[in-house]
């Protein structure tokens, strides 16, 4: 009966660290996009990204970039 003294003041102060941990998440914009994680995983990280070109500029010489090869990535067909 004595540990009650100790686990209900315990578990009180736990709830409350949780309601202010929640309330700063959404103060902080933390929900806002809950569809945009989802959509980065499913992105290809080998994906060569081609630099922004600026008005007034040439552009980038073909013989620099490597030629795009088929690999094969778990029965997909894609650039590498």
């Amino acid at each position: 009966m004595d540990i009650l003294y100790l686990l209900v003041p315990l578990s009180v102060v736990l709830a409350i660290a949780i309601g202010a941990a929640l309330w700063w998440a959404v103060r902080n914009d933390q929900f806002e996009d809950m569809e945009g994680p989802a959509h980065r995983l499913l992105l290809d990280d080998d994906d060569r990204v081609l630099p922004q070109q600026q008005p007034g500029q040439n552009p980038p010489a073909q013989a620099d970039a490597a030629p795009a090869v088929p690999v094969r990535h778990g029965g997909l067909d894609h650039p590498g």
